[in-house]
């Protein structure tokens, strides 16, 4: 049987001048080197890559359970929205519950970051109890799907986030944080209470939970906007003085 390169003529069979095989263009760009060889710094920039998508689900999978709820959320139109696959938001992730477990602890991270930025060392104590209180209303007034959130995840009783090991400790630096303040407060006499900071770190959540999660029902009830640019300052005055009497009161 004639090869592949052998071509019917004349009644002869001639033998076809075989084409010369194409050099392996990776192989030549990189001056000769084997198509498999790692190039220099592909590591790092893969990591970053890797982070950066990881990063980029996160972002619009937050949207997306924002506004859809856990069970209305679709890992798909996750997909589809960072134009990623969704077997790659499961590689990342492992499925649609830990993605949203992720979402949550990356919710709760950025205002536990926020609060340790605080200098309280160099505050007094009622200046940095209302510092304190004033970056809480601050947050949550400019990141209303942190709300939105907590919200859903709490219609669920918490189950999901009860499964997240590092949950607790991700958020028990504030309530250090407002025991050192309520310390000092005491210890300088500028706070008269005996107070537990986790009540304080309530009291303080509420106010500011409230105001964001109850915007709506609230107007339809007593036609007032809580989310009124014209009486952002207001409220946000009135939670700095409400926790300061409390502390201060005899």
């Amino acid at each position: 049987m004639p090869r592949a390169q052998d071509v019917a003529g004349d009644g002869r069979t001639r033998r076809k001048a075989a084409t010369p095989r194409a050099r392996n263009p990776r192989a030549a760009a990189d001056g000769g080197k084997a198509a498999g060889s790692k190039p220099q710094g592909a590591g790092p920039a893969r990591q970053r890559d890797a982070e950066q998508t990881r990063a980029d689900i996160l972002e619009v999978a937050s949207r997306e359970f924002a506004e859809q709820g856990y069970a209305g959320a679709r890992v798909d139109q996750i997909a589809e929205r960072t134009r990623t696959t969704k077997r790659m938001i499961y590689y990342y992730f492992g499925g649609k519950e830990q993605l949203w477990i992720a979402v949550l602890e990356r919710a709760y991270a950025g205002i536990r970051a926020a609060e340790q930025d605080i200098d309280v060392e160099h505050l007094d104590p009622v200046s940095a109890i209302r510092r304190l209180a004033e970056l809480t209303f601050d947050h949550h007034d400019s990141h209303p799907d942190f709300i939105r959130l907590v919200s859903i995840e709490n219609i669920h009783r918490a189950e999901h986030l009860e499964r997240s090991p590092g949950f607790a400790s991700l958020n028990s630096p504030v309530i250090d944080l407002i025991a050192r303040i309520l310390a000092r407060g005491r210890e300088s006499g500028a706070f008269r209470r005996q107070v537990d900071p986790l009540d304080l770190h309530m009291l303080i959540s509420s106010y500011c939970v409230f105001r964001v999660a109850n915007r709506y029902t609230f107007r339809a009830i007593f036609d007032r906007d809580l989310g009124s640019r014209d009486r952002r300052e207001h409220y946000r005055t009135m939670l700095g003085d409400t926790v300061v009497a409390y502390l201060t009161a005899e």
